[in-house]
């Protein structure tokens, strides 16, 4: 289990830290309705990871029908390896120059009329149609599948891989349960240099994982 667990950690933790769910949540707990929309964001958060993880683990386990790692598994990491440094490229290309603040989404202008179900429905949709968070999340997914854990190693690890990845709405709702009157202050901080240094957090992130991704799939097929 100890592989499983250490090939989906770096893409894991690329999801935790992704800056967009986190203002969104933040946003969303300063809502009239922040409690309820909180947790049903988070809910949503939690399921849509979940089922991406569980799909690509149990597509990727079925095709792997050896203690090797399938060549499929090395071409397919080689190419989510480009990806992450096309995104890369992209991010830092696109980061608002020095003195400017990139424009919110519309969304986030309508999250204060957001009943529980359309923040659970956001939730999703920024696991599943945001391509840095899917990418990572079969990233991370496929270094389970192709693994040689047992199939309760594997589900273990994709389980400990959906809290990770979920940090990034759990300890927000934690701090606004649980912080009181501070909670407002420090969520508030959080979301300024989340929002402050997104371009160069998610350009390092894609970077980095580029280099492993790149690097650990040409170790393979050599």
């Amino acid at each position: 289990m100890g592989g499983a667990i250490g090939g989906m950690l770096a893409s894991a933790v690329g999801i935790a830290i992704s800056p967009l769910p986190l203002i969104a949540v933040i946003l969303m707990l300063a809502t009239p309705k922040g409690r309820t929309n909180g947790v049903a964001f988070t809910v949503g958060w939690l399921a849509g990871l979940a089922v991406v993880v569980a799909i690509v683990v149990a597509a990727g386990s079925g095709l792997t029908t050896s203690g090797e790692k399938p060549t499929w598994a090395s071409w397919l990491k080689l190419a989510l390896g480009m990806l992450f440094l096309l995104l890369a490229a992209q991010q830092w290309h696109g980061r608002p120059r020095q003195g400017r603040a990139a424009p919110p989404p519309k969304w986030m202008r309508a999250l204060d009329r957001f009943t529980p179900g359309k923040a659970a429905a956001l939730a999703v949709l920024l696991v599943v149609a945001n391509p840095k968070n899917l990418v990572l999340a079969v990233g991370g997914a496929v270094s389970i599948a192709t693994s040689s854990a047992t199939g309760g190693g594997k589900t273990a690890a994709a389980a400990l891989m959906v809290v990770i990845g979920s940090l990034c709405t759990l300890l927000p709702l934690g701090v606004y349960l649980v912080g009181g009157d501070r909670s407002a202050a420090v969520l508030g901080g959080w979301k300024e240099s989340m929002a402050a240094h997104n371009a160069a957090i998610m350009t390092t992130v894609l970077a980095v994982l580029a280099a492993k991704y790149v690097g650990d799939a040409i170790t393979s097929l050599t």
